[in-house]
């Protein structure tokens, strides 16, 4: 016989392998913010250095989802009783809003250089981007590892982040070469600007995941209906309202639900079934039944017609 623990949800989320992942990430960030400030100022190249300023962005953004991972494996308390596991959606959620003020300020300067062109660098601006390519590839490669193993969304936006780095860094090689051959140095703001449409794209999606699961809302991989319609077929069961499913952090989900019940209807025999099938169908392991019975509870036409219940127990 199965035995099944449907109240109680792991409040401390372990996370090994993102731990180990951000901190790789933000020793190699640093090194190469480094790097491009100091090659982006003595270039004067604008594209280096607005990715200089998305990498500062990044330094900030790990040392954020280091402190989200670190804070989810302490335990609940009396007064976080869910313990810390939403500062992971916080921390996603302020991330996010950085990519988009990094991007938006990347717009405005580049428009500024387009009417005043400056001349760059080009040979110390490709060294510094063949640099970050290597960097930011590398990075790619771990996050994305990483997100094999881990689903978790400041892994997410840390990746949106590196996107955002490593496809700046082949723009700002792709300008070098069109002002070699070219001499127009207005190629270095115009791509910095199509690199600044990706950053705000991802900064977007990041907020919009986060923004969804603050405001607990349905997760888009639940039908609401089809779990009430499931939980009605369960014997003994005739109505089902203040149906809530809502995600904690990511991976981590709640169910709630008011029951209302037959009268003949065994009320712990109906939670152990309803949670069950919550569990085997639907992978919700944390679901708070609260049952009705026509005996102490009103409810319209089920607290005065009793004998309309189809599903009841013999």
């Amino acid at each position: 016989m199965k035995n099944y623990d449907f109240h109680h949800i792991n409040h401390v989320k372990e996370q090994d392998t993102s731990k180990k992942t951000l901190w790789i990430s933000l020793i190699l960030t640093l090194f190469f913010t480094t790097v491009e400030i100091v090659g982006g100022l003595i270039a004067d190249s604008l594209a280096l250095l607005s990715d200089s300023a998305h990498m500062m962005s990044d330094v900030l953004a790990i040392g954020l989802s280091i402190t989200a991972i670190y804070l989810a494996t302490r335990n609940s308390n009396k007064k976080y009783t869910f313990g810390f596991l939403r500062f992971e959606i916080l921390a996603s959620f302020l991330n996010g809003l950085g990519l988009v003020v990094i991007s938006i300020g990347i717009f405005i300067e580049g428009i500024k250089r387009i009417i005043h062109p400056n001349e760059v660098d080009l040979q110390l601006m490709l060294i510094v981007s063949f640099i970050g390519l290597l960097v930011h590839s590398t990075l790619t490669i771990i996050l994305i590892r990483s997100m094999k193993e881990e689903n978790n969304l400041n892994i997410k936006s840390a990746l949106w982040h590196f996107i955002g780095d490593l496809l700046n860094t082949v723009g700002v090689i792709i300008s070098a070469i069109l002002i070699y051959f070219t001499n127009l140095t207005i190629f270095d703001p115009l791509i910095s600007i199509i690199m600044g449409g990706v950053t705000f794209y991802g900064g977007a999606k990041i907020i919009r995941e986060s923004y969804l699961i603050l405001m607990e809302s349905v997760p888009e991989e639940f039908d609401l209906d089809a779990i009430r319609a499931d939980i009605k077929m369960v014997e003994g069961v005739k109505d089902v309202h203040e149906l809530h499913l809502w995600t904690i952090t990511t991976d981590h989900y709640s169910i709630t639900a008011h029951v209302f019940i037959c009268d003949d209807s065994h009320s712990f025999r109906v939670v152990s079934n309803i949670n069950k099938l919550l569990k085997e169908k639907y992978g919700l392991e944390h679901s708070t039944v609260q049952i009705e019975h026509p005996a102490i509870n009103e409810h319209g036409q089920y607290g005065q017609d009793l004998c309309c219940c189809r599903n009841s127990l013999a």
